[in-house]
């Protein structure tokens, strides 16, 4: 990012520009926003930044957010303890309770299989899956990656993985979404739907 400013406005600028998804013009105006507001809610987002760092982690079994060794979905009994959602960060984990179809547990990967920037199964949270599934109680793993080549490559790689454990796994159906033209879909995701057509009569 070029010099525009001097001293610490132009720090700022810098500094949301380095966040994902901020380009130079959208870090110049959050920069811009910070600095006309009052200083009671500046202090408040400081406060807030600097508390998620202190206080959040990541929960020690499925690697959701947490502030204590368990997630609230880990900690919850209710839960039906026989299914397992394998998602790649924790929005994914959000995205899927939305939904309110799913009732069991996550495990969350951190990323997803991807040669081109040197990230392979083993930097993931692939390993700490398996004595999950060794107990016995699970009885379904639910792959819910992305429905992009890495998401394909590394939901591919925990099919081949899990196939010999005696487990059922399903990977979430993709296709066409509601509103959709036919003819915008690409040849992969209109492959998906086909796939996953079901009888309706």
């Amino acid at each position: 990012m070029s010099l525009l400013y001097e001293g610490a406005l132009q720090d700022l600028v810098e500094e949301f520009g380095r966040l994902p998804g901020i380009g130079p013009k959208s870090a110049q105006r959050m920069a811009f926003y910070i600095l006309q507001s009052d200083s009671v809610d500046v202090d408040a987002l400081a406060d807030a930044l600097k508390e998620v760092k202190r206080r959040v982690r990541f929960c020690d079994i499925c690697g959701n957010v947490a502030e204590d060794e368990k997630c609230v979905i880990c900690k919850d009994e209710r839960r039906d303890q026989t299914m397992i959602c394998v998602v790649e960060e924790p929005k994914d984990v959000v995205a899927v309770e939305r939904t309110r179809e799913f009732r069991g547990l996550y495990h969350v990967l951190g990323g997803s299989i991807d040669p081109m920037s040197g990230i392979g199964p083993d930097d993931l949270r692939i390993k700490s899956l398996l004595p999950r599934l060794q107990s016995g109680a699970v009885t379904e793993v639910v792959i819910a990656t992305d429905p992009n080549l890495e998401g394909e490559a590394t939901a591919t790689y925990l099919i081949r993985l899990l196939s010999s454990l005696g487990i059922t796994v399903s990977r979430l159906a993709s296709g066409l979404p509601v509103g959709g033209d036919l003819e915008y879909a690409d040849e992969v995701t209109l492959g998906r739907a086909f796939e996953g057509r079901r009888t309706v009569s």
